[in-house]
C-alpha cells in the first residue's frame, strides 16, 4: 500500500507539471494580455508593466520563475486584484465553493443511492419507473438551466428564496439543488445497475440460503459490493462540486472559485488563471487517488502489492 501511495503521489506531481505547462502555454498563445483595455494604454506604460511583472522575459524563463514560486508556496499575484496574492484570493473564495459543493455532494449521494437502491430492489414496479424517470430527466437538464428555472419558480414566483448572493442558509438551497441534480441522476443510474448485477451473484444466493436476515444480506453483501462503481464516480464528482461550478456560481452571484475563474479569464489575469487551474487539477487528482485507496477498504479482494 505504501509503495502504491508513493507512486500515485509521483504521478500527481507529474500531472500538475503537465497541466501547468499546457495552461501556461495556452495563456501566452491567446491574443491580448492582462493590460488589454477598451481604451488602449500607452506603449511606454505597457512596457513598464511588463518589465515590472516579468512579462517581457522569454516564455521558458517566465515558466521557470512560476515553478520556483510554487516550490516556495507562492502562486504569484493577481493583476486585476491590485497585486493581491493568488493564494489569498483562492482561500477567500474556496470556503464558499466548498460549502456549496459539499452540500450538493451530500444531497446527490443521498438521493442518488436511495433512488438507485429503491429502483433495483423494486425492479419493474412503479417505484422503479419513477426512479428511472427521475434519472432520465435530470441527467438531461444542465445545471444552469435548472438554476434559472428554480429562480423563476421559487424566487420570482413564490418568493421563497433569494435570487442569489451569499451569507445565509437560504441562499445555499437553490444553487445546491441545481448542482446536485445531474450527479444525483448519474449516481442513481449507476447504483441501480450495480445493485441489480450484485443481487444476481452466487454469494448473495448463498447468504440467503444460510437464513440470514434480508437486512443483513442487503447491507453486508449487496450494498457494500454495489457501491464500488459508485465510489469510482463519487471521487471526481466531489472534486468537481467542491472546487466550484463556473456557471451556477455566476448565475446565483456566489463569490466562489468558479466565479473567480470566469473573471480571471475575461481579464486575462495570468496569475489567477494559473492558480485556479492548478487548484482544480490538484483537487481532482487527489480525489482520484483517494478513490483508488478506498477500493481496498470497500472490497477486500483488492490488494495493492
Amino acid at each position: 500500500m505504501t509503495r502504491f501511495v508513493i507512486r500515485r503521489v509521483l504521478w500527481l506531481i507529474l500531472v500538475l507539471l503537465v497541466v501547468s505547462f499546457v495552461t501556461f502555454a495556452l495563456m501566452h498563445l491567446v491574443p491580448g494580455g492582462p493590460w488589454s483595455r477598451d481604451k488602449q494604454l500607452a506603449p511606454a506604460v505597457v512596457a513598464a508593466l511588463n518589465a515590472k511583472y516579468g512579462l517581457d522575459k522569454p516564455f521558458l524563463v517566465q515558466y521557470g520563475n512560476f515553478l520556483v514560486g510554487i516550490l516556495h508556496g507562492d502562486l504569484g499575484i493577481s493583476y486585476s486584484y491590485q497585486d493581491r496574492s493568488v493564494t489569498q484570493i483562492l482561500m477567500q473564495g474556496f470556503p464558499k465553493s466548498a460549502i456549496l459543493g459539499g452540500t450538493a455532494f451530500i444531497l446527490a449521494m443521498i438521493v442518488g443511492i436511495a433512488f438507485g437502491m429503491a429502483a433495483a430492489l423494486r425492479q419493474n414496479t412503479w417505484i422503479d419507473y419513477v426512479c428511472v424517470m427521475f434519472s432520465t430527466i435530470f441527467a438531461s437538464v444542465p445545471g444552469f438551466v435548472l438554476g434559472i428555472l428554480l429562480i423563476i419558480v421559487f424566487s420570482v414566483g413564490l418568493h421563497w428564496f433569494p435570487t442569489g448572493g451569499w451569507g445565509s442558509p437560504s441562499q445555499v438551497i437553490m444553487p445546491a439543488v441545481a448542482l446536485a441534480a445531474l450527479p444525483a441522476a448519474f449516481i442513481a443510474r449507476i447504483t441501480r445497475a450495480s445493485t441489480l448485477e450484485t443481487m444476481r451473484q452466487d454469494y448473495v444466493r448463498t447468504a440467503r440460503s444460510k437464513g440470514l436476515l434480508e437486512r443483513v444480506v442487503l447491507i453486508r453483501h449487496i450494498l457494500r459490493n454495489a457501491l464500488i462503481p459508485v465510489v469510482t464516480v463519487a471521487g471526481p464528482e466531489f472534486a468537481a462540486l467542491v472546487t466550484g461550478s463556473v456557471i451556477v456560481e455566476t448565475i446565483f452571484s456566489i463569490p466562489g472559485v468558479g466565479r473567480l475563474f470566469v473573471e480571471a479569464v475575461f481579464a486575462r489575469d495570468y496569475g489567477l488563471i494559473m492558480g485556479t487551474v492548478l487548484f482544480y487539477a490538484f483537487i481532482i487528482s487527489f480525489a482520484n487517488m483517494v478513490v483508488d485507496i478506498l477500493y481496498g477498504v470497500i472490497d477486500p479482494r483488492i490488494r495493492y502489492d
